[in-house]
């Protein structure tokens, strides 16, 4: 047993945890009896030094106080940022209910994912044939690609999950969808249909910091039934 340990169970002698009850219970112990609030000296958590019991709550409390801006700071942030996200969705929404056709929707998406979204390089993957006349039209990159076709193995994973992905893909999947000599720094896949049944949209970044993993993905997952919906409404 060790001299802690003796003070605590002497017998007549008040616990620690007596001590601190009779203190919360008692908070104007330290009216009736301020020789004693000014006797204490406690030690400093950065240093041998002693300071007051005052000085100590005071510290305290500014490193309360610290902590509680840091995280309004964040909160604050976090709300400008979904501001942003709101506001660039909005924008593609109007592009998309502007478009007539299928080809129009296609090129909605791909401005709003230019200018809207600030996106470096994306390819919108269709996996239905009877999407194949929008494939190779001028200025735009679709591809139309059987569902089952060897070429889409490296996605397989994905196709099953049906949720959106983000961060550094494989590098099979970069060089099929943005080829060897492109420079991708991170990248983004947005499902189209339920489970990706439609295909997909991939978006790539050459900051290594727009799109990571642990990002929240809820934002992709909606573009990704927007330009579901347009397109299936418009039809060729």
């Amino acid at each position: 047993m060790n001299k802690q340990q003796l003070r605590e169970t002497t017998p007549g002698r008040p616990t620690e945890d007596q001590v601190v009850d009779h203190l919360l219970a008692h908070p104007e112990f330290f009216d009736r009896h301020p020789g004693v609030l000014a006797r204490l000296r406690l030690p400093h958590q950065r240093g041998t030094a002693a300071v007051s019991l005052v000085e100590r709550q005071m510290l305290v409390l500014r490193e309360r106080h610290a902590s509680l801006e840091h995280k309004l700071h964040e909160l604050i942030e976090n709300g400008r940022a979904n501001d942003t996200i709101v506001d660039r969705m909005h924008r593609m929404t109007r592009r998309l209910l502007r478009a007539r056709d299928a080809e129009s929707v296609i090129a909605a998406v791909e401005t709003s994912l230019r200018e809207d979204f600030a996106a470096s390089r994306w390819v919108t993957l269709l996996t239905d044939v009877e999407w194949t006349p929008l494939a190779g039209r001028p200025g735009t990159n679709v591809r139309v690609v059987p569902r089952g076709s060897p070429e889409l193995k490296p996605f397989d994973t994905f196709f099953e999950s049906g949720r959106p992905r983000s961060g550094q893909i494989r590098e099979s999947q970069r060089e099929y969808l943005f080829g060897s000599d492109g420079q991708v720094g991170s990248a983004a896949l947005i499902p189209l249909g339920e489970r990706a049944s439609l295909g997909l949209i991939a978006v790539a970044s050459n900051d290594t910091e727009r799109f990571v993993p642990t990002m929240s993905t809820d934002f992709l997952q909606r573009i990704g039934e927007l330009v579901t919906e347009a397109i299936n409404a418009r039809g060729l």
